[in-house]
């Protein structure tokens, strides 16, 4: 009976515990909200792009390269300021393994022959077939776990002749908390980092 007492207690006690939460990066657009869920074996670009996120950087900025077939891309311009001069460059975590598939998430960057990653500037392949020809040349770091089907509207903007919107996508970056039970309802399995929602 003793033994029934303690294995109850320690089951309402583990009920009571805290889910543990997990930090996604929120895009909010005029089309609606993007999650993405952000690689841990890519610390240094996982943790620059929350640090950004979370000084507000990304809220100056907007979708300003939309390609359909191709990306989405945002945050700071093609610029030197963006690339060359800029405080945000990262070494690649190639090693990594993260491949260019429909909703992969990137680091935008110049032709530097480091291929040093802006973490200023990113991503999303928007190309259903993927962008294979950019594995190991550009550096992936996440997965769009919610929201490709705005993506899909976002590049069939009408735009100039730099591919930029005409009716400018400003953003709304942030980082949200969700459970894995959540994540999961999303289509990741956060134990393998691994998404299966498309």
């Amino acid at each position: 009976m003793k033994k029934y007492f303690v294995a109850l207690i320690a089951a309402l006690l583990l009920g009571l515990a805290p889910l543990k939460r997990y930090e996604v990066a929120q895009i909010n657009t005029r089309f609606g909200e993007i999650l993405v869920w952000l690689y841990d074996d890519t610390p240094k670009h996982k943790a620059a792009f929350l640090e950004l996120a979370r000084e507000g950087y990304f809220d100056d900025y907007t979708f300003n390269r939309v390609i359909e077939n191709f990306v989405a891309q945002g945050g700071c311009p093609d610029t030197p300021e963006g690339f060359a001069y800029s405080v945000h460059l990262l070494e690649p975590e190639f090693e990594a393994g993260h491949k260019h598939i429909y909703g992969a998430f990137g680091a935008g960057r110049d032709n530097n022959p480091g291929k040093l990653s802006a973490a200023c500037q990113f991503y999303i392949v928007q190309n259903k077939e993927g962008l294979p020809r950019l594995d190991g040349n550009y550096m992936i770091y996440g997965q769009v776990i919610k929201g490709m089907d705005l993506v899909d509207r976002i590049v069939k903007e009408e735009k100039d002749k730099n591919n930029a919107p005409l009716e400018p996508i400003p953003l709304d970056v942030n980082v949200i908390e969700m459970t894995a039970r959540e994540l999961k309802a999303l289509g990741l399995d956060v134990a393998t980092q691994t998404f299966k929602g498309y």
